[in-house]
């Protein structure tokens, strides 16, 4: 980490905070623009074509995302008066916002961004870089609009993720399913979203220190490494802990999320909800079948030796996963 980088992490999450503390929708933008101009220089590298390519994709959405909200909030200062366009403005300033998260249908921009990212970067743009539109999200919701959209996201990320080989797709397309559940989230409450939002966070946290350490990218490349016994069970563990298997903690807030969507009379949209949730665990448990049960090319030069503190870290990690959810259950008893 040199100190360009550490700069521009801390106006990255300054700029959050400059956004989502604005008393004005101007001081929203301002924020969403440092936002934008601090993440370029982060996911960009001269070395790497994929980066500035990624670099460049993602500036050009962000701006078309950003000419839109700016053009929205002016017509709603003029057009204050006219009701039967509020709605209209509603559901442009919610458009506008709905892509600079990558949120279906304006989703295309965000696997293949993806795709010319760190793991590290990916991980900022998966958690940390929703954080600020989902916000301001809340405080002008078309609820209509919203209910639409997360149970299109939920559909797209499943199906999208299914005939993919690549691990940060993979990652991208269950983000942008994971988006729909946080959607529904906060149409329920704030609290309730940033439960959901920290829980998805630490999950993806793990998944994505992970891939980073043993350097992988794409399904092909868990058939030819060699992986120790204790890596391959934590794989387990966190992939379906992730995808919202029961026994683990990523069930949790889905747990809770599901019995909220009932209470509102949402059975429908609960069942949309749960069963591309099955999709998602089916690709997941696809990666570990990957990892698990093949014959491995034992190769003499491929062996993967991980620090004895890194091991100790994602074992720690594992076990949270898989306690958690006892612990939680308990808080409910």
């Amino acid at each position: 980490m040199n100190s360009n980088k550490m700069f521009f992490l801390f106006i990255l999450f300054f700029s959050t905070l400059i956004s989502i503390s604005s008393n004005s929708w101007f001081g929203c933008w301002i924020g969403l623009e440092i936002n934008l101009l601090s993440f370029i220089p982060l996911i960009s590298h001269s070395t790497n074509l994929f980066s500035t390519e990624a670099s460049l994709k993602y500036f050009l959405t962000q701006s078309i995302a950003s000419i839109n909200f700016i053009f929205s909030i002016l017509m709603k200062m003029t057009l204050m008066k006219n009701f039967e366009m509020n709605n209209f403005i509603s559901i442009m300033i919610n458009s506008s916002l709905l892509m600079k998260m990558g949120s279906v249908p304006f989703h295309f921009w965000f696997p293949n961004i993806s795709e010319g990212l760190s793991w590290f970067n990916n991980f900022l743009l998966m958690t940390w870089q929703k954080i600020t539109p989902m916000i301001l999200l809340s405080y002008y919701l078309n609820k209509n609009f919203i209910i639409i959209i997360m149970t299109l996201n939920t559909i797209i990320g499943a199906i999208g993720g299914l005939n993919q080989s690549s691990l940060r797709k993979l990652m991208t397309f269950s983000s942008i399913n994971n988006l729909g559940w946080m959607l529904a989230s906060i149409l329920i409450s704030e609290n309730l979203w940033m439960f959901y939002l920290i829980m998805y966070s630490f999950l993806i946290s793990i998944m994505c220190f992970f891939f980073q350490l043993l350097n992988m990218f794409f399904i092909n490349q868990l058939f030819i490494s060699n992986i120790n016994y204790s890596i391959k069970m934590f794989l387990l563990i966190n992939f379906l802990s992730l995808g919202g298997l029961p026994p683990f903690i990523g069930f949790f807030p889905k747990w809770i999320l599901i019995n909220f969507l009932l209470s509102m009379d949402f059975f429908i949209i609960t069942f949309i909800f749960i069963m591309t949730s099955l999709i998602i665990l089916f690709f997941y448990i696809r990666i570990i079948y990957s990892s698990f049960l093949f014959n491995y090319i034992n190769l003499k030069w491929m062996k993967i030796f991980l620090k004895n503190k890194n091991l100790i870290f994602i074992n720690f990690l594992s076990f949270l996963s898989i306690t958690g959810m006892i612990l939680s259950t308990l808080i409910f008893l």
